[in-house]
């Protein structure tokens, strides 16, 4: 059948009609014979190319999601002939392949410890719950990839493969957070950590596989010299999973220190002798800055057009931020299991329906609340929302009174 593929148009076409026939029930290996020479000849950007059509014609995110691990089987052969991306120590992608190297490594030490547990050594669930703990830690290298990484690729078309990624390492997240429930306490079973485990660590190596052959050399083509040296300024801040990166690598194209990006000025504000004339005061740029930096919560505005155009950069961050997010849909700013819920809050807030959304979550110690307030002007017209998250475990846990300077030293009133 290969044959008949002559022009990019007709191989697109053939890429998507495997992945059709795959959801519809079509096993791998016989769709390998039937496409053999066209399966051999694709390209990691030819699979995301596929994949963000398929989405275009209503294919859901979840339903790629559900078969994206089919979708690189059918496609491994053509994939593992593609030489794996080159960079130096301090590229962001080096960086990346470091970590899954660090991630492999861990995944095979709790192997062993899962079967000398299972052969009657307990001493080793000890071992095993640290190693737990510190895969936990994998949470900074998919919050780097999907709030750093992501905004830049958008940017440039690559919009369905991430989302679909995203999904998938929020299963992880899941998977991880369970083992660890399974082997914490007395009554720990190794044959339930055991097949649970065996999940995790072949979903987990299958991610890495989608990021080495599809999502990597696809970031590298894209992106820039400058643009890689914007990421890096900001990766830091999320930081890494068990590795701390060099500074080898310096960016060629690049012919001024790499900053974050800029946030426009707001509009239409008149500036008198240095201060900003506000509803009741005037501050200066820096005073405002301050205080919203100060506030003992996170807060992001999200303008009439759901796009997002600031976030606070507090001292105790809550969710992970980066400059990179200031533009970007706030649809995208989300995981796939929880963007229908940011559509309705919006969707609500834009026709009048509701102006506060709340929710509340337990994260690890923490109790997190969420309120989303709907922001309209004077003539009650929709000008965007706020989103504010507050940890309020230590307010939760306040009892009786405290007045004002009750514990500074001097004062007794």
């Amino acid at each position: 059948m290969s044959e008949h593929i002559n022009n990019v148009s007709q191989r697109k076409e053939a890429m998507k009609d495997v992945i059709r026939r795959l959801h519809a029930g079509e096993t791998v290996e016989d769709l390998q014979k039937e496409f053999g020479d066209v399966i051999r000849g694709a390209t990691a950007s030819d699979i995301a190319e596929a994949e963000r059509a398929m989405i275009g014609e209503g294919v859901s995110v979840g339903e790629i999601q559900r078969l994206c691990d089919l979708h690189v089987a059918v496609f491994r052969e053509s994939l593992d002939e593609e030489p794996a991306p080159e960079s130096l120590p301090g590229h962001p992608i080096f960086t990346f392949r470091m970590e899954n190297e660090v991630t492999i490594r861990l995944l095979e030490a709790m192997e062993d410890s899962l079967e000398n547990w299972d052969n009657g050594d307990q001493s080793e669930l000890t071992s095993l719950r640290l190693q737990a703990e510190n895969l936990g830690a994998i949470e900074k290298h998919y919050s780097r990839k999907e709030n750093l990484l992501f905004p830049y690729l958008e940017a440039k078309g690559f919009q369905g493969p991430s989302a679909v990624m995203w999904g998938v390492d929020n299963d992880i997240r899941a998977e991880i957070k369970q083992f660890k429930e399974t082997i914490t306490g007395e009554d720990a079973d190794v044959d339930d950590a055991v097949l649970q485990f065996t999940k995790l660590a072949l979903d987990i190596r299958e991610m890495i596989y989608k990021e080495e052959r599809i999502l990597f050399p696809e970031a590298l083509a894209k992106l820039s010299e400058n643009e890689w040296a914007e990421i890096r300024a900001q990766e830091e801040e999320i930081g890494y999973f068990n590795v701390t990166p060099r500074d080898t690598w310096k960016p060629q194209e690049e012919t001024e220190p790499a900053t974050q990006p800029q946030q426009a000025q707001p509009q239409g504000l008149i500036q008198t002798q240095g201060l900003i004339p506000l509803a009741t005061g005037a501050l200066t740029q820096d005073q405002i800055n301050l205080m919203l930096t100060h506030l003992p919560v996170d807060i992001t505005f999200v303008d009439e057009n759901d796009r997002v155009r600031y976030f606070t950069q507090g001292k105790e961050r809550i969710f992970d931020r980066s400059a990179a997010i200031i533009g970007r849909e706030v649809t995208m700013c989300h995981p796939p299991q929880s963007v229908h819920k940011v559509v309705i809050i919006l969707e609500d807030f834009r026709s009048g329906k509701r102006d506060v959304a709340e929710f509340w979550i337990q994260s690890g110690d923490q109790f997190i609340h969420i309120r989303y307030f709907a922001l309209r002007d004077a003539k009650g017209e929709y000008k965007g929302c706020i989103e504010v998250s507050q940890n309020v475990t230590g307010i939760r846990a306040l009892q009786g009174e405290k007045r004002l300077l009750d514990d500074a030293p001097g004062y007794d009133d």
